[in-house]
């Protein structure tokens, strides 16, 4: 690693060659000479245990880095002296930076800043800077130029295509550059230049945020069921939706241990206040997510009777919704093929993507065929890993006392699959089916899908805190000749649009047909491992 400092009998102000040697000392604005021949050769191992390391700094002997084995609860900065061979926690911060000279370190703890001299051990930290009195005052008019012209040239360096898609991207800025005078609000910005990136015709350039005044908002408390008013004023329970309590973010709070809430109930009170005297049961459920309230339930409209128990409201019901339409998906799958096919939702390529995968795909590994559900894919990058499993080729069985045949490799589906897409299949959920039809892996059934596949890595920093997504990276087709998915999407075998109508009362008519293929493929192509041969005789007499 190659470092940049001063010797001992230099000062940080000078960049003045030593009186003993011709040769420049490395300093802050002087070149540093990397031998990079056989550079990997002279890689050292530091003999320190096993974690996610980041942020690694050299200055002297001292090799400064971020270290955590767990995650966000044990963010540690440590220290490793290569003189002495040893490593030491300078302490559990958020982050660190070091000055230009390397005499000083930054500290970020519990959003406060505190300077100290370069440490060698456990730090101390005293006396945070003080940053009650620090003021920015900032020109919005000038800040949302730079803003304006940093996003134009932004997209000029990092787009894709070098051609910017055929467009004069000169012409562009200066034809979105009258509009700056009579932006009033960050929102003028992101709509002038959401306007002026759009003419590059390209999914994933998005942009948003900055520095806006937002108003507080309050979170309703909601109950994970459907209520009507009946008649006599009081609520009544129509709909409770099932949960997975044990998860925090699909905990369903009429059906929580103590609470025994029954379809067909009825609310009577909610903290002591008769619900039919309410003018919506939900004013008095305002602010109460995540808090204890009680609810007087009875299973007739009136009060005598009632009992009372405490709930704890949640502030969104959309996780709930999700685990009960899937659920929903599974059970209908299984009792129309009489347990032969499975299916599976993936919602997006990212970590909630892989999980709902794997909480689907292993225990459904004992179903002769499986559905796949790509529609509504929010997109990611995980789309060649889900792949790779639903595309393994059985190789042998294995086989042993006592216990079922098994294929091998193992964690495989051996009978047909289809994928379900629609026009909301997006990004990675683009790919996933392309995919799957490039591998001739079964049929894909639906609508075409989003179109959008030229990925980002993120947002550059802008001065307000806004964020720019440059499309940086396209693909073609294993022949060569043209450019794949964007602006387009990926066709299914079969086409199928739902009707809304229908959808909206419970029928869905893509996933119908997805059942109707894979029994007709299961038809031609019985999903059963090879039998047996006899066991061998090896007794020669």
């Amino acid at each position: 690693m190659a470092e940049s400092r001063y010797s001992n009998d230099e000062k940080s102000n000078t960049n003045k060659p030593s009186d003993k040697t011709d040769k420049p000392k490395e300093g802050i604005n002087n070149p540093v000479d990397i031998d990079f021949d056989g550079i990997q050769g002279r890689i050292v191992s530091l003999p320190i245990s096993a974690a996610n390391y980041w942020h690694a700094n050299m200055v002297g002997n001292m090799v400064y880095y971020m270290h955590s084995k767990t995650g966000a609860d044990d963010v540690t900065l440590k220290v490793y002296d290569l003189k002495e061979r040893k490593e030491t926690e300078v302490g559990q911060v958020s982050s660190y930076g070091l000055t230009a000279d390397n005499k000083k370190m930054l500290i970020n703890k519990d959003s406060k800043y505190y300077i100290i001299e370069l440490p060698k051990s456990k730090a101390e930290l005293k006396d945070a800077v003080d940053l009650s009195a620090m003021r920015i005052f900032v020109n919005r008019k000038q800040e949302w130029n730079q803003i304006y012209n940093e996003s134009w040239r932004q997209m000029r360096d990092f787009f894709w295509d070098p051609t910017m898609h055929g467009v004069d991207w000169a012409a562009m800025r200066t034809k979105y550059q009258p509009l700056l005078p009579y932006v009033n609000h960050r929102n003028d910005l992101t709509y002038v230049i959401g306007e002026m990136i759009g003419e590059l015709n390209c999914g994933h350039a998005y942009v948003g945020g900055g520095d806006k005044p937002e108003a507080e908002k309050v979170k309703l408390g909601l109950l994970g069921a459907q209520l009507k008013r009946d008649a006599n004023g009081f609520y009544k329970i129509d709909k409770i939706l099932k949960g997975a309590n044990w998860n925090k973010q699909q905990r369903s709070p009429l059906t929580e241990m103590g609470v025994d809430a029954k379809e067909g109930d009825y609310i009577i009170a909610v903290n002591g206040t008769p619900t039919n005297q309410m003018n919506d049961i939900y004013a008095s459920l305002m602010n109460t997510a995540g808090k204890q309230v009680e609810l007087s339930l009875n299973s007739k409209p009136e009060k005598a009777g009632a009992r009372k128990v405490i709930v704890v409201p949640i502030d969104n019901e959309a996780a709930l919704y999700y685990y009960n339409w899937v659920q929903h998906n599974i059970d209908y799958v299984n009792q129309a093929t009489q347990g032969k096919v499975g299916y599976l939702h993936i919602p997006n390529m990212g970590v909630e993507g892989l999980n709902e995968f794997v909480k689907h795909f292993y225990p459904q590994q004992t179903k002769s065929a499986l559905i796949i559900d790509d529609r509504g894919n929010g997109g990611g990058n995980v789309s060649p890993m889900i792949i790779e499993r639903l595309n393994r080729e059985l190789a042998m069985v294995n086989i042993s006392r006592n216990v079922a045949v098994s294929p091998n490799p193992g964690d495989m589906v051996v009978g047909p699959k289809v994928v379900l897409i629609d026009q909301y299949s997006a990004s990675d959920g683009d790919i996933f089916p392309y995919r799957f039809k490039k591998y001739k892996m079964g049929k894909v059934i639906g609508k075409r899908s989003w179109g959008g596949v030229v990925g980002i890595r993120g947002s550059l920093p802008f001065v307000d805190g806004g964020s720019l997504s440059k499309p940086e990276f396209s693909r073609y087709d294993t022949e060569g000749k043209e450019w794949i998915m964007e602006g387009y999407g990926v066709d299914p075998d079969i086409e199928i649009d739902n009707d809304p109508a229908l959808e909206y009362n419970g029928k869905d008519q893509q996933l119908d047909k997805a059942i109707e293929v894979i029994l007709q493929e299961l038809k031609s192509n019985p999903a059963t491992l090879p039998k047996q041969p006899p066991y061998p005789k090896k007794n020669k007499q």
